[in-house]
């Protein structure tokens, strides 16, 4: 048994996995610029492009309010079950003719649909090994992306409802799986104390915020794709529905499968490449099917790329914070503002009749600012997180750990072993005893009695009293 008293870890993370895999596929068929409601919205007086905009700018409320209102894992199980009641008794609505309570009921979907995505980060936290999340969020982002390739081609060549009734399904088959996931979790009380330590909250923060911010920068891209690159090539129906999210899934399926310890960091580069190279192809040539195999392989293999690098670190920076549902709520929140504000500029260009080429020189612009603020993010990232998938050590950064060690002096001090020593740098920075069991390869017991013997050493009882004297040192 891991941290969960109940279930075995594994089979928690399976069931984390699939519940909002499931959700998350309603979503991308659904209401997130979901074929499902294209085509119904198409076939009515509604207005599509404000029941779109709605459904995102609630989404985006949705998920950067959940952390304030929701702080324990018991409260996110009930507002996951909620919100896929909301979400389904909303859907129903669009079976009946056009009328306000499309609006309402789009309104009412989003933000809860925002609110269930944030509350899983608890899930994600507790259920899946650290060195496992980067895998579980590449697992969730492609059996999502499935689900919607295969009720798009459903809703598109055979029947709409039959599209809605399998989307609707999606909703109802995620409920057992919540159901079971266990909200006791087994957390020692010290980790608690040093998760609201302040001094851990701020060494967060920054990194955290640049991380925010660039993901709202680059997710620009994202809403101008969905405003006037996909639409640009709605003539080709059947190559749009089968081969659209293709290129995105291949990359996440890439990534996922390089071995543990790859540095998966040039994929950045790499993908912003194709994402410049893209919309140049957009802007320089005409919407033939040979364009637009070009420009959707760039494009979308470049967006799977940068979803999997903040979903990966926007998990493991729940490490850090004893409020899950706040820091996965706040770094998606992020991605859907960024697609909203995208959407806007891209809707502002078609209301202005604007040619392809003015469109693509704000996308590149977009991608400009992001190749500089790239190292600066890194050198942020770099201070936070030792070692991380999509994080690159700079040959300067190394010799600067090598030669500099701001604990060193408190660690000869009080005559701290060398694997003392690494439990106290972990635990500087936020890391639990089963993060620092994790990142060691040692059992969590074994942590445990390191730990006992510093607290002796430095006649202290807690890990809160720990961070105080480092502190006090520091200054």
């Amino acid at each position: 048994m891991d941290c969960w008293e109940g279930r075995p870890m594994a089979q928690q993370q399976k069931f984390s996995i699939v519940s909002i895999s499931l959700f998350a596929g309603w979503l991308l068929t659904f209401l997130f610029e979901g074929e499902v409601l294209h085509h119904i919205i198409y076939a009515s007086e509604a207005k599509g492009e404000l029941v779109g905009q709605l459904a995102i700018a609630l989404h985006f409320a949705g998920l950067f309010s959940c952390g304030f209102l929701i702080k324990r894992t018991s409260s996110a199980k009930m507002v996951m079950l909620a919100g896929i009641v909301v979400c389904f008794a909303g859907s129903l609505i669009f079976l009946m003719p056009y009328s306000i309570l499309w609006y309402l009921s789009i309104v009412a979907m989003a933000y809860y649909s925002g609110l269930v995505i944030a509350s899983w980060g608890y899930f994600f936290k507790w259920s899946t090994p650290r060195n496992r999340r980067l895998q579980t969020a590449a697992d969730v982002l492609i059996f999502a992306n499935l689900l919607m390739i295969i009720i798009n081609v459903i809703t598109n060549h055979f029947s709409v409802y039959l599209g809605y009734g399998l989307s609707s399904a999606l909703l109802l088959l995620s409920i057992p799986f919540i159901y079971r996931l266990e909200t006791e979790v087994d957390i020692d009380q010290s980790e608690s104390e040093v998760l609201e330590n302040p001094v851990v909250k701020d060494t967060m923060m920054k990194p955290f915020a640049y991380l925010c911010l660039f993901i709202v920068i680059i997710t620009i891209n994202s809403g101008i794709m969905y405003q006037v690159v996909r639409p640009a090539f709605s003539h080709l129906q059947l190559l749009t529905t089968y081969y659209w999210a293709v290129p995105y899934v291949l990359a996440l399926i890439i990534l996922r499968s390089l071995p543990r310890g790859f540095n998966r960091a040039y994929a950045l580069y790499v993908a912003l490449a194709m994402m410049g190279v893209s919309y140049l192809l957009f802007m320089a040539m005409d919407t033939t099917v040979t364009t637009y195999l070009m420009v959707n392989t760039l494009m979308l293999g470049a967006f799977g790329v940068f979803d999997l690098f903040w979903w990966s670190l926007i998990g493991d920076f729940l490490d850090s914070s004893k409020e899950a549902a706040k820091v996965m709520g706040i770094g998606l929140s992020m991605n859907v503002l960024g697609i909203l504000l995208g959407g806007m500029a891209g809707s502002l260009m078609n209301t202005a009749a604007r040619q392809p080429h003015e469109v693509s020189l704000i996308a590149l612009g977009v991608v400009f600012v992001v190749i500089v603020m790239m190292p600066v993010l890194n050198s942020q990232l770099n201070r936070f997180f030792e070692d991380h998938a999509f994080v690159m050590k700079l040959a300067r950064e190394i010799e600067s750990d090598e030669s500099i060690d701001p604990l060193e002096t408190f660690k000869n001090t009080y005559q701290l072993t060398e694997r003392e020593g690494e439990i106290i740098d972990l635990l500087v920075q936020g890391y639990t005893y089963k993060g620092i069991s994790e990142k060691l390869v040692v059992s969590e017991n074994t942590i445990k009695f390191h730990s006992r013997n510093i607290y002796q050493k430095l006649q202290i009882n807690n890990k809160m009293e720990l961070i105080k004297l480092i502190n006090q040192q520091l200054k």
